[in-house]
């Protein structure tokens, strides 16, 4: 499950949350992240602090290890062992040199408030605070002269106290990180003068984190402004043009942090690193071969030394464990390619299936358009039978009420000559009393009363309004004659007249 090609199916949900949330924030493959889960039981906690704290050897893989390993063959020459080293290597101890793990140091925050005891209490410690210095200046020179006493016990210990915090003796105000980095760069400048260090402008978790990140060395500084060798070592050493070139030469890829023992983070990182003597400078970088987030210290130097075995042992940790990062950096670009090209094809993929569901999305307006149309079409058409249907039915129904031709002329009776469109002219004679709209109706309803069938009884349309689709003019002079004036014929036409019938297209009612 932890190679490259995994199946997330085969997680359970649990575990594919986990993953996501370790990714998230890791910004690791998951084909890496899942052996580091695995090792901390699904834990995303525990997981994303071994990844950036760097994870301790597991005693029970070492154990297997030394058990499924062959037994080495007997030899005769013996080995000088120290008192350092008798203690420190155990049995069984396979013949690759495990190095000491790096932790990743975050100092207390500024803001956080700091416990005060009682004023009672502080009056009953005082007796044992006094005896405690009195005791330590014996105790401390001690220490200086056997240094190697405090690691060894704590080796046998068999556990390593997380680093205390160094009691402010100096007066100094304690910084964040990144102020902390700047005043040490500017006190550093003011006691040696102008140099040619670029030392990393924020604190020792920062560093830890990009020379982990980008696959460098750490190269780690610290001094003790108290210490005798101090100047003697950042003059003759530190500041000389032979490190100075070799620390700030890219292809050797080197970052570098300094500090002081005063402040409170350079003291923790001391004591994390096992410093015990000063001035200390160290190197730390991954160690892919313990696991994939380990940090290492490949190489300690301590004390004052020459520039010429300094920049040596640099040289000589560093070429040693370049190999071993240049295949951690060929794995990472592997890995960030994979993740490259993963992206731009799922890029490719979102701009097709977007591409494909405009064109869908172009196809269903298209086809949505096409049936309102003929939804439309049909709608008018139903529409332009039906009104057909209602004008005949009115025909049939106006004709039926249309007043009967008066038999002779004289009062009362108006004659008029209609000349239709179709160009047939039709003479009768109508009552002077009748309206216009009489009129109207009879040219409406001619096709119908022209005819010789009778008139069979028709209702009224029901939700039909009929409106007159022609005009009757008088040609000479030409008078308009309007059916909803409710003038009657012989007001308007008179004894006799003669009208034309026009017909009204859309262009006349705009």
């Amino acid at each position: 499950m932890a190679g490259d090609d995994f199946d997330p199916g085969l997680l359970s949900q649990s575990q594919q949350e986990a993953l996501g949330t370790y990714t998230a924030v890791t910004n690791q493959e998951p084909s890496a992240a899942i052996p580091l889960l695995e090792r901390s039981q699904w834990n995303v906690q525990i997981a994303i602090a071994k990844f950036f704290d760097g994870e301790a050897p597991d005693p029970l893989e070492e154990a297997r290890a030394s058990l499924s390993s062959s037994p080495a063959p007997p030899t005769t020459s013996s080995r000088q062992e120290t008192l350092m080293n008798g203690f420190s290597q155990p049995l069984g101890r396979s013949n690759r040199t495990r190095l000491d793990p790096a932790p990743r140091i975050v100092p207390q925050p500024e803001n956080q408030n700091v416990y005060r005891a009682p004023f009672i209490l502080t009056l009953f410690l005082t007796p044992f605070r006094i005896l405690y210095r009195i005791l330590s200046g014996p105790l401390g020179l001690f220490a200086y002269l056997f240094p190697f006493l405090p690691r060894m016990l704590s080796g046998l210990a068999g556990s390593r106290a997380q680093p205390r915090r160094q009691q402010d003796t100096s007066g100094r105000r304690p910084l964040n990180p990144r102020d902390t980095a700047a005043r040490f760069a500017r006190e550093f400048e003011e006691e040696y003068g102008p140099h040619d260090l670029h030392f990393f402008a924020d604190g020792y978790a920062q560093a830890y984190d990009l020379a982990k990140k980008d696959l460098k060395f750490l190269f780690v500084v610290l001094l003790s402004p108290e210490h005798d060798d101090t100047s003697t070592f950042v003059r003759s050493t530190l500041l000389s043009p032979e490190v100075a070139n070799y620390v700030n030469d890219p292809q050797n890829k080197i970052i570098l942090w300094a500090g002081s023992v005063q402040d409170s983070e350079a003291y923790q990182v001391s004591t994390a690193l096992n410093c015990s003597k000063f001035p200390f400078s160290a190197i730390v970088a991954h160690s892919p071969q313990d696991s994939s987030t380990s940090m290492s210290t490949i190489a300690r130097i301590s004390g004052p030394i020459p520039p010429s075995a300094f920049v040596r042992r640099l040289r000589s940790a560093i070429s040693t464990h370049s190999a071993t990062l240049e295949r951690a950096r060929a794995s990472q670009n592997e890995q960030q390619a994979t993740r490259n090209l993963r992206a731009e094809q799922n890029s490719a993929y979102e701009r097709s299936l977007a591409q494909d569901r405009e064109r869908a999305r172009q196809r269903r307006e298209e086809a949505e358009a096409r049936s309102r149309a003929a939804q439309e079409e049909k709608a008018k058409a139903e529409a332009a039978e039906q009104a057909i249907r209602n004008l005949e039915q009115w025909k049939k129904w106006r004709a039926q009420s249309i007043l009967p031709e008066p038999s002779t002329s004289g009062e009362g009776v108006t004659r008029i000559s209609i000349r239709m469109t179709s160009g047939e002219r039709i003479v009768r004679r109508f009552r002077a009393e009748a309206d216009m709209e009489e009129l109207y109706a009879f040219v409406e309803c001619y096709d119908i009363t022209s005819g010789e069938t009778a008139l069979a009884e028709t209702p009224k349309p029901s939700d039909y309004t009929h409106s007159y689709r022609f005009r009757l003019v008088s040609p000479m002079p030409r008078i308009v004659y309007d059916p909803n004036q409710g003038d009657s014929i012989g007001s308007r036409i008179g004894r006799s007249g003669n009208l034309l019938v026009e017909s009204i297209d859309d262009e006349d009612d705009l």
